[in-house]
């Protein structure tokens, strides 16, 4: 592909995930979020640099250092929504297993329902793990989301500066600077146990998968 056709591409993207906003945000709540009948992605992608992810069928690639099944959590810095940076090994939920969805951006529809299946769909989850979404969402637009949508489940993290969180992990996308989406389980001793990127941006992850398998790592334990 060339640089001519990738500008095209990153540009068409940009305009999809600035434009196509979630036009519900602000009225929608945990009682009424309108879900649409989105596609859930059927297999994973690989992460790392070299590695390609799909936009409405043209290739993005990625950039960074691959994670897979069984690798450690790796410790990058990410900003809350307080605007206090945090490790990614050290949120809340250190010690207990927690489930870790990366969106592009909340601004847009496909991640809006990902945000709010993972606060609402977690089938009582909530209650044993720790839920948590990054993007490179500003702290700012992740804390106005959350208020606007009602969500108090979900702890928010932002990859806004470097993107230190996507280049660590290989799910950065470095034309339009967002991150690949994806859904990881992480067990109590930081062990990635659950890993799905989304072979198509476009489409949702398998939440309910993810939710199997955390509930799994609590029942073993």
């Amino acid at each position: 592909m060339t640089a001519g056709y990738r500008t095209i591409i990153g540009a068409a993207l940009c305009m999809a995930i600035g434009f196509t906003g979630c036009a519900n945000t602000g009225s929608s709540s945990s009682a009424n979020f309108p879900y649409k009948n989105y596609s859930v992605a059927d297999g994973s992608a690989v992460a790392g640099e070299g590695r390609t992810v799909l936009f409405h069928g043209n290739p993005l690639g990625l950039s960074g250092n691959g994670i897979a099944v069984g690798d450690s959590l790796r410790n990058v810095q990410l900003t809350q929504t307080d605007l206090s940076p945090i490790g990614i090994t050290e949120t809340k939920g250190k010690g207990k297993v927690r489930i870790i969805s990366v969106v592009p951006s909340l601004d847009t529809p496909v991640c809006e329902e990902q945000t709010h299946y993972l606060s609402e769909k977690n089938k009582g989850l909530d209650k044993m793990v720790e839920l948590v979404t990054v993007s490179v969402d500003t702290p700012f637009a992740q804390k106005r989301f959350a208020k606007e949508a009602h969500i108090d489940n979900v702890t928010f993290l932002s990859d806004y500066k470097d993107a230190e969180f996507g280049k660590a992990y290989g799910l950065f996308l470095k034309g339009p600077h967002i991150l690949a989406r994806t859904i990881m389980v992480i067990d109590a001793n930081n062990t990635v146990r659950y890993l799905q990127v989304t072979p198509e941006l476009v489409q949702l992850p398998d939440l309910d998968k993810a939710f199997a398998v955390a509930k799994s790592l609590i029942t073993a334990s």
